[in-house]
C-alpha cells in the first residue's frame, strides 16, 4: 500500500491543479467533474445561502420554479 504521505501529497497536488485550471478558465468539463467528485468524496458541500456562489449557480439554472421552491428565491 502507498505511504500515507505519498497519498497526502498526491491529494494536495491534484487539488492544487484543479484549482489552478478552474481559476484560469482552462478547466474542461472533465476537470470540473473530477473536482465535483472530489468534493463529494470528501463530504464537502455548500448550502445555497444568500450571497453564495451556490445560490448564484442555482438561480442561473433553467428551473426557476424548482429553485424558488427549494431555495426560497
Amino acid at each position: 500500500m502507498a505511504d500515507k504521505q505519498v497519498l497526502k501529497d498526491l491529494h494536495s497536488l491534484l487539488c492544487g491543479e484543479l484549482v489552478r485550471r478552474i481559476q484560469s478558465g482552462e478547466a474542461t468539463p472533465a476537470d470540473l467533474n473530477v473536482a465535483r467528485q472530489m468534493l463529494k468524496d470528501n463530504c464537502i458541500d455548500q448550502a445555497a445561502l444568500e450571497g453564495t456562489p451556490m445560490l448564484r449557480l442555482a438561480q442561473s439554472l433553467p428551473f426557476d420554479s424548482e429553485v424558488e421552491r427549494k431555495f426560497g428565491t
